[in-house]
């Protein structure tokens, strides 16, 4: 019986000291990946809310917060929520004021380091947010990012890439705004409570554009080589594609309340971008040596690749 009793003991001991290494292990694996924060809004997306939720959890990232806020959906969104609740760090289905009102709810009850929202149709990249929690670890001061814009079609199959692009707000002063694609945005969440920790819900359409011209107060945008998110192209009841004049005209009125807004040295800056765009750029000896000038002007912030040979990321300044 002693021995038994002994022996008992040892199992039970080595089952603990076991289990003590692989919740170190676990810890010590968990600090080593910031806490992402993702949140999708829905409402009656049941057609396409599993494929954006599995895109979310397959990428198997060990420090996800994934939150989902339904507006009251009648179709079987509920259903499919409740498929991986158990995945999600919190979820609620109830009637809200819109897409930005369901996003500040989400928002609202995050802790991640980094942040995103992803619409209940669209889709993450593979491993997008490992990717994603490299470039901000290697680079800490970086507080926003974008990858190349992508789109998927109805059946989520991946059917175009945009060209690359670097964004400061004088593209947005400038009235080129199309498109910052906010699904394969990023932030850290100081950035976010520099700019006041919420979108603005009395936006109907253009709540990004209005968010990203505050953040544009406070930090670059850092355009990354890289698909991170695809919007889904889809042929009808989509806000994209039916009420665009209308998203067109929110956006018209938020870039011209912001430029009364415009300091002297914002202002001293787009005129001289605008003369260059107007005059001296058409002119072919006098476009070569004012390129240079006119950059600087734009303030476009270095862009982030990955070079093969180290197999890391890298700034470039060109």
């Amino acid at each position: 019986m002693a021995e038994k009793s002994l022996l008992t003991i040892l199992k039970r001991r080595l089952n603990y000291n076991q289990s003590m290494n692989l919740n170190f292990s676990s810890a010590k694996s968990l600090a080593n990946f910031p806490k992402i924060t993702i949140v999708t809004s829905s409402f009656n997306q049941g057609e396409y809310l599993e494929e954006t939720i599995l895109s979310v959890l397959d990428q198997n990232y060990p420090n996800l917060e994934y939150i989902i806020i339904d507006g009251g959906s009648t179709d079987n969104s509920v259903e499919i929520i409740k498929k991986y609740e158990k995945q999600l760090t919190y979820w609620i289905s109830e009637k809200d004021n819109g897409l930005y009102d369901a996003l500040n709810k989400g928002f609202s009850k995050s802790t991640g380091e980094i942040m995103a929202w992803i619409n209940s149709d669209d889709l993450y990249h593979k491993k997008s947010l490992f990717t994603v929690a490299e470039i901000f670890s290697t680079f800490p001061k970086v507080q926003w990012i974008q990858g190349l814009p992508s789109f998927v079609n109805e059946n989520g199959t991946l059917i175009s890439v945009s060209n690359f692009k670097k964004w400061t707000k004088y593209n947005y002063f400038l009235k080129d705004y199309k498109w910052i694609s906010q699904e394969s945005c990023f932030w850290k969440r100081d950035l976010w409570e520099k700019a006041n920790s919420k979108l603005n819900d009395t936006c109907q359409l253009a709540g990004d554009l209005d968010l990203w011209l505050r953040f544009f107060d406070y930090a670059e945008l850092y355009s990354v080589a890289i698909i991170f998110g695809a919007f889904r192209l889809r042929s009808n009841n989509q806000m994209s594609l039916e009420q665009m004049p209308a998203y067109e005209n929110e956006a018209e009125y938020i870039l011209n309340e912001r430029l009364k807004k415009i300091n002297p040295e914002e202002k001293r800056n787009l005129k001289k971008i605008i003369s260059y765009q107007n005059f001296f750029g058409k002119i072919p000896w006098i476009r070569s040596k004012m390129y240079k000038n006119y950059l600087n002007n734009l303030q476009y912030p270095p862009s982030i690749y990955f070079d093969r040979y180290s197999q890391s990321f890298k700034m470039n300044e060109n």
